[in-house]
């Protein structure tokens, strides 16, 4: 009898090795394949370049063939995953930094067009007129029909002092604006504040870069010193930027090991989770998050690891829905790879991409003068952008546009408020001052 169990014991050994050399053999053999295939098409790549170059009727710039084969192949991914030539990349890096010549603009590819997604408030194109929404369909000239984001802003921008001609087409327009813009260097400030009301702290952090965490407690430390017992937090029409700033400024408003985000991929190093660390004292006060549609990515961390953790109370519209983790990685020539690479996930584990999240308190953008209510352009959403062809979003799920304010930080104006969505938060944490008891989470039940 043992004898066998014994061969049995040894044929189940026998075969469970044979089944995993032949399962190896497959992978490798799939492996090889696909290595074959990989081959086969950069081969036919290497033909069709040679052809081009050789053949074409005029002479041809290698580099723009390369540059503009790997642009094409990009495009067939998603809007965010680019490559930037050695120019460009160091733009990008400028722009991380906070300071840049240029026109003071945030711009996107939406159906092929050159879109304004919205002026940055003080800066040259904000003066000039420029509007969110606005199409530019030329700059200096020259078509930006085809033109990729960063050759855009290769354009766009350049030595302070220096002018720019970008020719605008709207609703309403029948044919192209020209507006002739002087440059100047853009020093964005990253975050401003100051009081609104008694007690009532305001700031709006316009964007998610270098610095934004050391601004953030500087105007904190402030706001306290002036007797802040509420606060209210706006992060409209805010495009997002770096990731580790977003946790950081997560990271102020929340208990001491509490989960801000997590990013998931298709490879297990972008697996990553990212816990609250600063262990802050006098962290308890109410805090109203203002988002709008042009809130994304970074300010979509913020608001939803707010709303997760039950923090404070999310007041305005629905915001981009820029729900994925961008890598920048350097080439060997002084160019860049910008891929999207994961996911980013809320603490309760939702994922926003293409549809952002949903205020506790929705508020439609609105300031108190009709007339100036008219005059609010139409702003685009992560969903709007065409260029997603991973997946189809269903038109059942496609949330209606509103009008918006792009003035935010104009909203409180001396004496009289204009800002609807600002005037609701005040009211209703002045609201919660009177009677002491209110539960600021309520609308989160």
């Amino acid at each position: 009898m043992k004898n066998r169990d014994g061969r049995r014991s040894r044929w189940s050994t026998t075969l469970l090795i044979l089944c995993v050399t032949l399962l190896t053999a497959i992978g490798v053999a799939e492996k090889n394949s696909a290595q074959d295939k990989t081959y086969e098409k950069l081969k036919v790549f290497t033909d069709v370049l040679k052809l081009v170059e050789t053949n074409y009727v005029e002479e041809i710039d290698v580099d723009e063939l390369y540059n503009g084969a790997i642009w094409g192949m990009l495009r067939n991914l998603d809007a965010h995953s680019s490559y930037m030539p050695p120019d460009a990349y160091k733009e990008m890096q400028v722009d991380t930094k906070g300071s840049f010549g240029g026109l003071g603009i945030e711009i996107t590819i939406k159906d092929n067009k050159l879109t304004v997604v919205a002026p940055i408030e003080g800066t040259p194109a904000d003066e000039a007129g420029v509007q969110a929404g606005d199409w530019i369909v030329k700059v200096d000239g020259k078509s930006t029909k085809d033109m990729s984001l960063m050759d855009a802003v290769k354009q766009i921008r350049g030595p302070r002092g220096a002018e720019v001609v970008i020719s605008i087409m709207r609703k309403g327009l029948t044919k192209p604006k020209d507006y002739t813009i002087v440059r100047e260097i853009i020093q964005i400030k990253n975050i401003s504040h100051k009081m609104v009301d008694e007690g009532i702290g305001y700031i709006r952090i316009r964007q998610f870069q270098e610095r934004s965490d050391t601004e953030l407690d500087a105007a904190l430390a402030e706001l306290r010193s002036q007797g802040m017992h509420a606060l209210i937090l706006d992060v409209r029409n805010n495009p997002g930027g770096l990731l580790d700033m977003a946790v950081a400024i997560s990271d102020r408003f929340l208990e001491e090991g509490k989960l801000i985000v997590s990013t998931k991929g298709r490879i297990s190093n972008q697996n990553k989770e990212f816990d609250a660390r600063i262990k802050l004292e006098d962290n308890d006060y109410p805090i109203m998050v203002l988002v709008n549609s042009g809130s994304a990515s970074a300010s979509e961390i913020v608001a939803g690891a707010i709303q997760d953790h039950k923090r404070g109370v999310i007041l305005g519209t629905q915001t981009f829905g820029k729900g994925s983790v961008q890598t920048v990685i350097p080439l060997s020539d002084g160019s860049g790879l910008r891929l999207t690479t994961a996911y980013y996930y809320t603490p309760s584990g939702t994922n926003i991409h293409k549809k952002g999240i949903t205020p506790d308190i929705v508020v439609e953008a609105r300031t108190l003068d009709p007339e100036e209510n008219k005059k609010k352009p139409h702003f685009i959403r992560e969903k709007d952008l065409r260029q997603f062809k991973n997946s189809k979003v269903d038109d059942s799920e496609q949330l209606p546009d509103e009008e918006v304010d792009v003035e935010a930080e104009s909203a409180v104006q001396e004496e009289k408020i204009t800002d609807i969505q600002l005037h609701r938060a005040i009211q209703i944490l002045k609201a919660n001052r009177i009677l002491g008891t209110m539960d600021l989470n309520i609308a989160n039940q």
